[in-house]
């Protein structure tokens, strides 16, 4: 199937509708501001020395790079010349400062550091991103300049590396050009571009001259264990690996190489069953913010950086294209409601790196008798971060969220995610309207349309319809529908455990109502820690409009305060009370507090 861009589709109101405005009005303008504040802006006028302020980092370009792509996104349907005035004075600096081979790196044009020997720089991270936004722009405006220049680069970095082996490593450290490259070969249709993409892909792990990226660090930190055809679990930094898997996934489909295409299911394979937290976070450790051993899914302190959970949705989008397997379908949305989501204030203007599903105040305070800190995450998200892939990324996935809601295949329309929202294809249209997450309840009015297929959701067990279907790869198969019609997913909060092997989650539930994990925070239950929820789930669901989506009050039991460090165990120990679960992603959006996914029964 091919997924209907996002230029293609209208939201017309409900949740994501608000989320895309707030990025719009709101969250693209912090973004800048702090961008702006940092240095990140002014950097492109590579005018920096030593002892001015803000000394540029290496992956700058990158961080602005994304918003830029987010730009291109938000004026493609809504017109603003403040944005598109920003944007245009950013790439005349990139233009003005580009050198006469086409090199462009703000950092090793003002640090003096020779160019392409040190691997770990993000030289060609930087690139594939700015080639992103290039496309982007390009295909939003019609203004070809960036995607010239960056035409340039990608033709130097052709002759630096395939032709003439002239850099110190071969491969890149962090990945993301090999996709980058992909969509500027599918927007120019350059085919050395796609042949780049390739060269990158046969020669990680696969070559002598790349080296540990990083001090302490193993050939799995950047995926050079193996080859890519011979790679069957997601190893090292979870961004990385993840960017480096859509690559792949995107080469395997442009040139039916169904080697790397079944190395590409093996990994979301190794994904999705062995190494994603319920939220759809992956990368369980800070120590490389990487994937580690299978079922290894700590929650105080997990990492689950909000770029792996963009990425895990991106690369599972690309392989429900590929495989029309409706499961890819869930992780999209499993990662888009909790852990993306996650990652951005009620506000709109702060972020998370880091998304942990248990915040414990006691351990950030716990231990007198030594200076060092240990590493735990922050517990209230900030504007800008040192290190700020996260904000603008969101930028740009909000900005263009629907692309993941429609898709095609031979003529037959699929629905992925479930959005209040218009697609027009022609003279094919298909209006959806619908609360949810709020609730299941969908209506379609199809027009010109042969045949629909509609997902049913992996957490749905009852559907509600008078429209004739049968099962189909998971998606209820519509020949022929009706003008208009209505669907019912039937959504109640449900319960869900953890398999045995997660450690972490042994004897405890975590609550899902719809497409979203809930948590319990301090701030509403007072101690977290001493509550358990009653089995049978006895609940009342009641819509926030802080939240923009329900919360659940469930019956469940506090355990007595007792002066003995340890005493015998007594039913008469639990009082009965209401427990308040609100939305994972809507959490530490009232100031500190504990906050549990996980938790007991009784």
């Amino acid at each position: 199937m091919k997924s209907i861009e996002y230029d293609c589709v209208r939201l017309e109101d409900g949740f994501w509708k608000n989320k895309q405005k707030l990025n719009e009005d709101v969250s693209i303008y912090s973004v800048w501001n702090r961008f702006y504040d940092t240095g990140r802006i002014g950097a492109f006028k590579c005018d920096w020395k030593q002892g001015m302020d803000n000394q540029p980092h290496y992956y700058w370009d990158s961080d602005v790079a994304k918003w830029i792509e987010a730009v291109a996104y938000i004026i493609k349907s809504e017109p603003n010349s403040v944005l598109e005035e920003r944007v245009d004075g950013i790439i005349d600096l990139i233009e003005k400062n580009q050198w006469d081979d086409g090199y462009f790196n703000i950092y090793f044009t003002v640090s003096g550091e020779e160019r392409f020997t040190n691997r770990n720089s993000h030289e060609l991270y930087c690139a594939g991103h700015l080639m992103e936004a290039a496309v982007a722009y390009y295909q939003t405006t019609g203004k070809d300049k960036f995607l010239n220049c960056m035409k340039k680069y990608a033709d130097l970095i052709y002759k630096v590396f395939k032709e003439e082996d002239g850099a110190v490593f071969t491969t890149p450290g962090h990945e993301c050009i090999e996709m980058a490259l992909i969509k500027l070969y599918k927007c120019t249709n350059e085919k050395r571009y796609l042949e780049l993409a390739g060269f990158f892909l046969d020669k990680r792990g696969a070559n002598k001259k790349d080296y540990c990226c990083v001090p302490q660090s193993t050939e799995y930190y950047c995926q050079d264990y193996v080859s890519v055809r011979d790679m069957d679990s997601a190893e090292g930094h979870a961004v990385r690996a993840l960017y480096l898997y859509c690559g792949m996934a995107d080469y395997a489909k442009e040139t039916n190489d169904d080697n790397m295409l079944e190395a590409c299911r093996k990994l979301i394979s190794d994904i999705i069953n062995q190494k994603m937290y319920i939220t759809g976070g992956v990368g369980s450790t800070f120590m490389g913010e990487a994937f580690t051993i299978p079922y290894d899914l700590p929650n105080e302190s997990a990492y689950s950086e909000t770029c792996a959970s963009i990425a895990l949705m991106m690369f599972a989008q690309r392989m429900l294209e590929i495989d029309n397997d409706v499961k890819y379908a869930d992780i999209v949305e499993r990662s888009m409601f909790n852990g993306m989501l996650d990652g951005i204030s009620l506000d709109g203007k702060k972020f998370f790196y880091e998304n942990p599903l248990e915040v414990n105040l006691e351990t950030y305070k716990r231990n007198r008798s030594t200076t060092t800190e240990e590493h735990l995450p922050i517990t209230q998200r900030v504007e800008v971060f040192e290190c700020s892939c996260c904000p603008p990324n969101i930028n740009r996935i909000m900005a263009s969220i629907q692309r993941f809601a429609y898709a095609v295949k031979d003529g037959a329309y699929y629905i992925n995610q479930f959005m209040d929202s218009t697609i027009t294809d022609g003279e094919n249209i298909i209006r959806v309207k619908t609360k949810y997450p709020c609730d299941g309840k969908i209506n379609i009015t199809a027009k010109n349309i042969d045949e629909l297929n509609i997902r049913i959701p992996s957490w749905c067990d009852k559907v509600l319809t008078n429209e004739q279907y049968e099962m189909k790869n998971g998606y209820m198969n519509i020949k022929n529908p009706s003008a208009n019609f209505t669907i019912e997913f039937e959504m109640k909060p449900v319960l869900v455990t953890a398999n045995t092997n997660v450690r972490a989650d042994c004897g405890k539930a975590a609550l899902q109502y719809g497409p979203m994990v809930y948590c319990i925070e301090g701030i509403d239950n007072g101690d977290v820690y001493s509550i358990r929820l009653a089995d049978n789930l006895e609940t009342q669901i009641d819509y926030d409009e802080t939240y923009g989506t329900n919360v659940i009050t469930a019956k469940g039991y506090r355990k007595s305060k007792n002066k003995d460090l340890y005493y015998k165990l007594s039913d008469d120990e639990y009082e009965q009370i209401s427990v308040k679960l609100i939305p994972y992603s809507c959490h530490a959006n009232r100031g500190e507090s504990d906050m549990i996914v996980w938790f007991n029964l009784k």
